[in-house]
């Protein structure tokens, strides 16, 4: 749990809030209409993983986490919940929620993350075209999206899924349990493979080919559109106002995105969460030829959004922390000193290259450019030599090589920024930072306000409820350019050039053998 409140009063001052609903935690934030942050509280829950390579977590445990948040900032910033106008969501992409006739949550939500439906990729591929699904969804087809898990669902748990009459989203979910009303927003939907994106409505085409009733998807408004109020009984709950207004909100890159200001064409970010995703704006919808960039709805009404995704970005840091380096945890709760912080020290003590050590981020497979289930996180060049420095800073260059594959990518689409904004917990490293800035051959900067996807939510939140016009009018008033900017070093980016074309021969040479690993565990768990 994380709690902080700055006092902030000023007369007549309105106020907006935004939830974020991660994969560690959820996030609630209070953001004034100039944009400063007011109050943050956070409370983090648990990530289900009885085989490898799934991923689950409870929904309840989401709203939990949501009241919790909501009831301190609200009751402990001294705001006013009548000056409180709108309030605007993000979440994590792709899950899996589906409530029964009675709206109730009939079994653990399969999250973005999970990659036990290879043979429901199969299904959809043996169904519709690639190139039509592609053409239509804005995305090749790959296990990452509900899709794949909707039929997951249906075939292995069909007590479940006989059972189901509402699919939802995760944040989507929350927004219910705040107003009783559902819906999705179109970036979010984006990430179904159930969307036409140029259309901004639900396939039919899809739907029928995969034989699934129209009637459990959610109506989708825009972002930035009014989806409810708050209810009598949570207004009880969390100290706000019943009737609140509550925005459609956005996926938690595309609310990102509105808290970066990344809002024009050709503008970028670069995001380290659990996940890390580079996401560029695109005023037209541009599809790469052979979907490894996935094509989305911006939270921009009718404008759209180019994104490449590591599926374990953050996550590969959190794992080396947890499974090596016990005494540094120890330290971090004894000094208050944050644990990834001491791991930069440490890190920094390795050169470029680790000594000749690489790291493969594939954790839980691999999204962009690979589009790959079967892969998993893999060192190459590991010698007795190497230590903990050593490990810890191949970790953070791994990641940061497979971000710069997306980067590579967006350039082949004309996208060529001159900057990049980063956000979500690995921007606050300066060290990280400076290392993207060099991988990337390009300048990296941060915000004054670095809540991203949580402040572009209360962006959205204050458009919802009519205070400002547009989300453009919004970020202007609520979004300072203040900031941090790290430049490239050119000497260094050609150190790193030097690792991250081996980095990139290692995924191909690897393939096969992740696919011949993944058969076994298949034979012997019988699963």
């Amino acid at each position: 749990m994380y709690f902080l409140v700055a006092i902030l009063k000023v007369n007549d001052m309105k106020y907006f809030i935004g939830i974020d609903v991660g994969t560690s935690g959820t996030k609630s934030v209070l953001i004034s209409e100039n944009g400063k942050l007011l109050a943050s509280s956070s409370y983090e829950y648990s990530l289900y993983q009885p085989y490898n390579g799934w991923a689950e977590q409870e929904p309840e445990d989401w709203w939990k986490a949501t009241v919790q948040s909501l009831h301190d900032i609200v009751c402990n910033s001294g705001v006013t919940s009548n000056d409180i106008l709108g309030i605007g969501l993000s979440g994590q992409m792709h899950g899996l929620v589906m409530l029964d006739a009675e709206k109730k949550v009939l079994d653990r939500s399969i999250i973005w993350c999970d990659q036990r439906t290879s043979d429901q990729k199969e299904e959809i591929d043996a169904s519709i075209s690639g190139s039509k699904m592609l053409q239509i969804s804005g995305n090749a087809t790959n296990t990452s999206f509900t899709a794949a898990k909707i039929l997951w669902v249906r075939k292995n748990k069909p007590e479940i899924w006989s059972k189901c009459r509402y699919v939802m989203l995760p944040k989507d979910f929350i927004r219910f349990k705040l107003t009783g009303e559902i819906y999705t927003d179109a970036s979010d939907a984006s990430g179904t493979q159930l969307l036409n994106v140029k259309e901004r409505t639900w396939s039919k085409e899809i739907a029928g080919a995969l034989g699934l009733d129209m009637s459990l998807l959610p109506t989708i408004l825009e972002s930035c559109e009014k989806a409810g109020g708050i209810s009598p009984e949570v207004a009880e709950l969390t100290g706000l106002c019943a009737g609140t207004t509550v925005a459609a909100g956005a996926a938690d890159n595309a609310a990102a995105a509105v808290g970066t200001y990344t809002i024009k064409e050709g503008e970028a970010f670069v995001t380290i969460g659990t996940s890390g995703a580079v996401f560029a704006h695109s005023s037209e919808y541009k599809l790469d030829p052979n979907g490894r960039i996935h094509t989305l709805c911006s939270a921009i009404p009718n404008e759209y959004a180019l994104m490449g995704v590591t599926q374990s970005a953050g996550l590969s840091l959190k794992w080396f922390r947890d499974t090596f380096c016990d005494e540094i945890i120890r330290t971090s709760k004894e000094t208050g000193i944050s644990a990834y912080y001491l791991i930069d020290k440490m890190a920094a003590k390795s050169p470029i290259g680790a000594n000749r050590l690489l790291f493969l981020p594939y954790l839980m497979g691999e999204r962009t450019p690979h589009f790959d289930a079967d892969c998993r996180g893999t060192f190459v060049g590991l010698s007795a030599i190497h230590g903990k420095d050593d490990v810890a800073r191949s970790v953070i260059e791994g990641v940061s090589y497979s971000l710069c594959n997306c980067i590579d990518l967006l350039r082949t689409l004309h996208v060529v920024p001159e900057r990049i904004y980063a956000c979500g917990g690995g921007s606050a490293s300066a060290f990280w930072r400076e290392m993207l800035a060099d991988v990337f051959n390009c300048a990296v900067c941060t915000l004054k306000c670095t809540e991203g996807a949580a402040l572009g939510a209360a962006i959205l939140g204050s458009v919802a409820c009519g205070y400002y016009s547009s989300v453009e009018e919004a970020c202007k008033a609520m979004i300072s350019t203040e900031g941090t900017t790290v430049e490239p070093s050119m000497e260094k980016h050609l150190m790193y050039e030097k690792y991250y074309e081996v980095y990139n021969t290692l995924y191909v040479a690897l393939k096969n053998s992740y696919a011949l690993l993944q058969s076994i565990r298949i034979l012997q768990s019988n699963i």
